[in-house]
């Protein structure tokens, strides 16, 4: 690569550096001198010491010689952590390196403030980011370290219930080595067997369950309705192996699946694979059953207990899916892969959820089932739940005043208490209330309680996504907003985001419900930004897309394109050219070593 830096076109420093959760943000100055070209694209790389390019920095230009970088270091482009090393950052013009960036002076004395530590594999490792100024000379050359307790990067699965589901010998720990040796080589085994290409197999795979649910339901039910079966082998796997023991028969009924497998459709995380890697080719899709709420998971949560390690399953998406392009953001970072990865097909799920019969038959169903809501207005009390995990999940019913709420309702409204499926203290509803209370946790499906909604109650779910599409209100009852984001985190400014009142004490709720102060015109906004498709197809575009490899020709030119652009930097060459003499000299002379020596054997 040619070096104009001795030519003084341009000096660059940095000038701030911040973070959100995993995204850093460096601020950027660029001073041209007098003779220099001021309209040239500027790119912005990070370069290890050996002298090669790791991250092309996403650059907005802010002024006039200011720019924003920003990168993920859980995925610096190619779908995995920022490698361990030590990086400056090169202002470059196409293949021209233009400057080395310095540190402004204004960020010395509190540098080493801004480096951050991310904690992760139970938290008993750590990836560190650390900046610091290079010593030894008369400027301040910017640099920053990446570096990884792990040697490897490889992480076990820390959920013990996990563990248990690969149990196959006695001792604990051996069991858990000798059966990830066993059934890779299993895969193996099963992966070099020949399969027919003209009649592909697609397994439709879930670790959370013994029956297909949710997305992958909804497209598994559609191939065979469009009579894929016979062009197509669909396979199923449903195991509820996150939870509970597996036998040793599952577990090669599993790895032979997978290994016959030329597309493989999640429905959420699977453990198998954050250490069992798949053979190439193998298209592993994502169809998380999450719209868009609030919470952080994955790798948005790193640093968090119970986030992702370095190499996890996540690693090994070809694709995942959201309702629009405007949040595939939000479930690349998630995921730890690149936006463009993310289509926007819309939830297959909410296909039947928008057909205008089953809403018809299912709004009767309910006031047949539930005589107490003729001729009054609903609302539907459904949060998240509180604690960890499952097993210490729960909710702070003391927060609910149920008199006031039971004043409230007064002839107008009933509430029905629709508690996330994880909650584990029961809800009583005391027989005083019982005329304008009902607990309907056992309803299987709270999507089809929209229909019947006039207002939902709710606080950081993903249920909001669904129940927006009624563009009915919403309150928010987020009293513990702050300990809420610390500990799960959220992946963008609540209040703003939130589309309905947002109230943070009980009393407020029920002042906003009395004053019918909802700030409704927000659902409007949330679903303009969150959906691309509002019908009954996304499920047919998910098999369109992926499965028959028929992508609208925009999203395959946005993922060429940046596919492109990282085979584009490893071309990139910044070694010096006096590095690049030494090393050809070194090389001509063991070549002329070996010529000599088979001379001399002649």
């Amino acid at each position: 690569m040619k070096s104009l830096v001795d030519q003084n076109l341009l000096t660059a420093a940095v000038t701030g550096i911040r973070w959100e959760r995993i995204y850093l943000y460096l601020d950027i100055r660029v001073t041209f001198a007098e003779h220099a070209d001021t309209d040239r694209k500027l790119d912005f790389y990070a370069v290890n010491e050996l002298y090669e390019a790791k991250i092309h920095f996403k650059a907005q230009k802010m002024g006039d010689n200011c720019y924003c970088l920003k990168t993920n270091v859980t995925n610096s482009g190619q779908n995995r952590c920022l490698p361990v090393g030590t990086y400056s950052i090169y202002v470059c013009s196409g293949k021209e390196k233009l400057a080395d960036c310095v540190a402004d002076s204004v960020i010395v004395p509190a540098i080493d403030d801004y480096s951050r530590n991310f904690l992760y594999g139970n938290r008993r490792r750590v990836y560190t980011v650390t900046f610091f100024i290079q010593e030894g000379g008369d400027t301040l050359p910017f640099r920053f370290h990446a570096l990884t307790s792990s040697k490897n990067g490889m992480e076990f699965p820390h959920n013990p219930s996990y563990f248990r589901s690969l149990h196959l010998v006695a001792n604990f720990r051996k069991s858990f080595l000798s059966s990830m040796v066993f059934l890779r080589r299993t895969y193996a085994l099963f992966a070099r067997k020949a399969h027919d290409p003209a009649r592909p197999a697609v397994l439709f795979m879930t670790e959370q369950s013994d029956v297909l649910k949710s997305n992958l339901k909804a497209v598994y039910d559609r191939m065979l309705a469009r009579g894929m079966e016979q062009d197509y082998r669909i396979l199923v796997s449903a195991r509820a192996a996150t939870a509970g023991p597996q036998s040793k028969k599952s577990w090669i009924g599993l790895t032979k699946k997978m290994a016959q497998s030329d597309i493989i459709f999640l429905d959420d995380h699977a453990p198998v694979l954050d250490w069992l890697q798949l053979k190439p080719g193998t298209k592993v899709v994502q169809l998380w059953h999450a719209g868009a709420g609030f919470k952080s998971s994955g790798y948005s949560r790193w640093g968090h207990e119970g986030c992702p390690s370095p190499v996890s399953c996540h690693r090994q998406y070809r694709y995942g899916i959201a309702g629009s392009k405007n949040i595939a953001p939000f479930f690349s970072e998630v995921w730890g892969i690149n936006d463009e990865l993310v289509l926007p097909t819309g939830m297959p799920r909410m296909d039947q959820y928008l057909d205008e019969k089953y809403r018809e038959e299912k709004t009767k169903e309910l006031y047949r089932q539930y005589p107490l809501l003729k001729g009054r207005k609903v609302i539907l009390f459904a949060p998240t739940y509180r604690g960890m995990n499952q097993s210490t999940a729960y909710y702070p019913y003391e927060l609910i005043d149920f008199d006031r709420l039971y004043e409230e309702c007064g002839e107008e409204y009933i509430v029905l208490f629709k508690m996330h499926p994880w909650v584990n203290n029961e809800l009583v509803i005391k027989k005083k209330h019982a005329d304008r209370f009902i607990d309907v946790k056992k309803y299987p499906d709270i999507n089809d309680l929209f229909y019947i909604t006039d207002l939902l109650i709710t606080d950081y779910s993903s249920n909001i996504f669904e129940y927006s599409l009624m563009r009915k209100p919403m309150l928010f009852f987020a009293f513990d907003k702050i300990q809420y984001s610390f500990s799960r985190g959220f992946h963008r400014d609540y209040e703003e985001s939130a589309p309905g009142k947002v109230c943070y004490t009980f009393a407020e709720l029920m002042d906003a419900l009395a004053a019918k102060d909802f700030e409704a015109e927000k659902v409007e906004q949330y679903v303009e930004h969150h959906f691309d498709y509002i019908d009954s197809g996304a499920a047919d575009r998910v098999i369109d897309w992926i499965v028959k490899d028929e992508l609208p020709e925009d999203l395959r030119r946005e993922i060429e394109a940046q596919e492109a652009d990282m085979l584009y930097m490893e071309t990139l060459n910044f070694t010096p050219e006096l590095i690049g003499e030494k090393v050809d000299s070194r090389i001509r002379m063991l070549e002329r070593e070996v010529e000599k020596a088979h001379s001399e054997e002649e």
